[in-house]
C-alpha cells in the first residue's frame, strides 16, 4: 500500500510532527483504535466493515453482514478483540483479532449507539445517541441499559476517567455527564450556547478533555465539574474527536479545517494540515511509539509522528 508524506505544522507554537498517509480500501473510515496486535483497526462507516493497519501500512478489510449498519467508534475490549458501535444497525459488534465478527442488537430499539469504551469494571459502555441511555454490555454480550435524565440530549462519544467514573458528551444538551457504574449520572452545563459537545478522553492531567464542535473550543472538566474553555485558533475548524498522547497533551481532529492538532494542558495549541485536502479528519487513536493516527471519511488514515520522534 503507498503512502507519502512530509512535516510541517500551523497555527499556535513552532512545533513540528512528521505526517505519512495510507489510503484505505472500503468507504468512510471513521473510527479507529491501537489493538492489542499492534495494529491499527478502523471501522467503515459507509461500506459496512472493520479494517486493520499495520504500522507498515499493511491493510485487511473484513466485511460487515450488511453495508448499511455504520460501524462507527471502536475500542480495544477486555478480552482481546475489538468492540465497535453499529451506529445504523443498533447493535454493538466485536471482532476478534483473527477477523471474527459477532453483533450484539440493543434491547431498545432504534438506539443509535456511537460512543463505545471499556469501564473500570471490565464491560463495554456504549451511549444510545437517539434513545437518551447509556448500555453496559459484559464481553458475554448481556446488555444493561440506563437513561439519562435529559430527553434529547444525544450523548455522543464516552471514556473512563481517572476518577472512577464514566464520563460522556451531551450532544444536544450543551453538558457533560459523569455516570457512576450503578448507572447514575451528574450533568455539567458547559458555560458557551452552542458549544456541541463531540469527543471526550481522559486528558493527562487527570480531568477529562472534550471538544466543542459548534464553537471552535476544547473543553476541560476536572472531577468536581469545573469545566475550562480553551478557544482555537480558527474557531470554525469543527473539533471533533480526541485522545490523550504520549508527549503530555491532548490530541484532536479539526473537521473542517482538514488538520489534526495538539493542546497543552495550559490550552497552547498547535495545528498540523493534514496531506490530502477536504479528507474529513474524524477518530483518532494513540498508536504505538508515542504516535497518533488519525481517521479520515474521505478515505485514508493518517499517522502523526511528534517531532521528539519525527525521523
Amino acid at each position: 500500500m503507498s503512502a507519502h508524506a512530509h512535516a510541517g505544522s500551523h497555527a499556535g507554537s513552532h512545533a513540528h510532527a512528521h505526517l505519512t498517509e495510507f489510503p484505505v480500501p472500503g468507504a468512510g473510515p471513521y473510527g479507529i483504535a491501537l489493538g492489542d496486535d499492534g495494529a491499527l483497526w478502523f471501522t467503515l462507516v459507509h461500506s459496512g466493515g472493520v479494517g486493520r493497519l499495520t504500522p507498515d501500512g499493511d491493510v485487511t478489510v473484513h466485511a460487515l453482514d450488511s453495508p448499511d449498519t455504520g460501524p462507527t467508534v471502536i475500542t480495544p475490549g477486555p478480552d482481546g478483540a475489538l468492540w465497535f458501535t453499529e451506529f445504523r444497525g443498533h447493535r454493538v459488534g466485536r471482532i476478534s483479532l483473527e477477523g471474527e465478527v459477532t453483533s450484539f442488537a440493543l434491547p431498545t430499539p432504534e438506539a443509535g449507539p456511537y460512543g463505545i469504551v471499556v469501564g473500570a469494571d471490565g464491560a463495554l459502555w456504549c451511549t444510545e445517541s437517539a434513545v437518551d441511555r447509556v448500555a453496559r454490555i459484559t464481553p458475554e454480550g448481556d446488555v444493561t441499559e440506563y437513561p439519562l435524565p435529559l430527553a434529547g440530549a444525544f450523548p455522543s462519544a464516552i471514556a473512563a476517567g481517572p476518577d472512577g467514573r464514566l464520563w460522556c458528551t451531551l450532544n444536544r444538551a450543551n453538558a457533560v455527564a459523569s455516570i457512576d457504574y450503578d448507572g447514575s449520572v451528574s450533568v455539567h452545563e458547559l458555560p458557551t450556547p452552542g458549544a456541541g459537545p463531540v469527543g471526550i478522553a481522559a486528558g493527562p492531567d487527570g480531568a477529562m478533555w472534550f471538544t466543542e464542535i459548534g464553537v471552535g473550543r476544547i473543553g476541560r472538566v476536572d472531577a468536581a465539574g469545573t469545566v475550562t474553555e480553551f478557544p482555537l485558533p480558527d474557531p470554525a475548524s469543527r473539533p471533533h474527536a480526541i485522545v490523550a498522547g504520549a508527549d503530555g497533551a491532548c490530541w484532536f481532529t479539526e473537521w473542517a479545517a482538514n488538520r489534526v492538532a495538539r493542546i497543552t494542558p495550559e490550552g497552547e495549541v498547535t495545528g498540523y494540515d493534514l496531506l490530502t485536502p477536504a479528507s474529513e479528519p474524524h477518530g483518532i487513536a494513540l498508536g504505538p511509539a508515542g504516535t497518533l493516527w488519525t481517521a479520515q471519511e474521505a478515505g485514508t488514515i493518517t499517522r502523526v509522528t511528534p517531532a521528539a520522534e519525527a525521523p
